[in-house]
């Protein structure tokens, strides 16, 4: 089993102060999982990668509002909305948030590696066709699977999310289409009070979407033993050449985005990922991309992709 690791140092030059969603995130990370100084001094970990291109942000989101978020960050930046956040360098950051999960996907589809884990920000799952929301700017894990599609001739691929919040850009994105199925177990109600179980696409999209909203007060093993259900027999109907995840770390217990999650601990998502990993398996040879969405108790999350990185790497924590 060989796992690719990606994450960049210029990620820090979105930087957002005292905003939930910011660089100490990261930094957090890289301690924990051992990316010393050094490292971080090259443009990325184990491997360089490029921005993704706009032709590739233009396959997912709209032209013009590419255009006025680029103008944002150009003009010094300033605030999308009450949530997200932008600073002259943040476009950029995110076009390379971009081009890590593309290239995370080449590693995995060329067979170079067996599972790919982006580290990057900022995350994306919120953000929609034409707008950003929820900290995000760009949706990191549509482009990503667009890129599988587009440059592998995939035909079926599964992103399924399992940040606290639900996933409402990547869903709108995928809503009406076959090609990409999409899973998302989150809390609800929550932000962005999406995600309901009668969600579940329209036109040639119906059926492609599942939605396991779970309320604060399901038991933490019923959170785990829910998820391992619905996301296997989703996976059975969906039939993946390749599996994404949009690894939010905010169901933790102790995440203050996620008013205190789904009771998870930090090693649930060692159980998680190595749920996914068996359906990978059974359905596409392994095949698996992961992409950091949320997680804002710096110290939760780095522990939470600490347990991630090591169960993708088939070690036994």
């Amino acid at each position: 089993m060989s796992s690719l690791l990606l994450t960049d140092r210029r990620c820090l030059l979105h930087e957002t102060g005292t905003h939930p969603e910011c660089p100490g995130r990261l930094k957090a990370i890289w301690e924990r999982l051992g990316i010393t100084k050094e490292v971080q001094t090259h443009d990325a970990w184990t491997r360089p990668f490029e921005p993704a291109p706009m032709k590739a942000l233009q396959a997912i989101h709209d032209h013009g509002y590419l255009e006025r978020v680029e103008a944002v960050c150009r003009n010094g930046g300033g605030y999308w909305d009450a949530d997200t956040m932008l600073t002259p360098n943040s476009f950029d950051v995110a076009r390379l948030a971009a081009g890590a999960g593309m290239a995370a996907v080449d590693a995995v589809m060329t067979g170079e590696f067996s599972n790919a884990l982006s580290l990057m920000r900022p995350p994306g799952h919120h953000a929609v066709v034409s707008n950003a929301m929820g900290f995000c700017l760009v949706n990191n894990v549509a482009i990503a699977a667009q890129h599988a599609i587009d440059h592998y001739g995939l035909k079926r691929v599964l992103i399924i999310d399992w940040d606290v919040h639900h996933g409402n850009g990547t869903q709108d994105i995928c809503y009406a289409r076959n090609d990409v199925y999409f899973f998302s177990r989150h809390r609800f109600p929550l932000y962005p009070f999406s995600g309901k179980k009668n969600e579940i696409g329209t036109g040639a999209g119906v059926g492609a979407t599942c939605n396991l909203p779970l309320s604060h007060e399901v038991p933490r093993e019923e959170v785990l033993k829910r998820f391992e259900k619905s996301v296997t027999e989703f996976a059975d109907i969906a039939k993946p050449e390749l599996i994404f995840i949009s690894a939010g770390f905010d169901a933790h217990k102790d995440d203050p985005v996620g008013s205190g999650g789904l009771h998870l601990n930090s090693s649930d998502f060692a159980h998680m990922t190595k749920i996914v990993m068996s359906l990978a398996e059974t359905h596409c040879g392994g095949r698996l991309v992961s992409l950091l969405e949320g997680g804002y108790n710096i110290q939760a999350l780095a522990e939470s992709v600490w347990y991630h990185w090591n169960a993708l790497n088939g070690n036994d924590v």
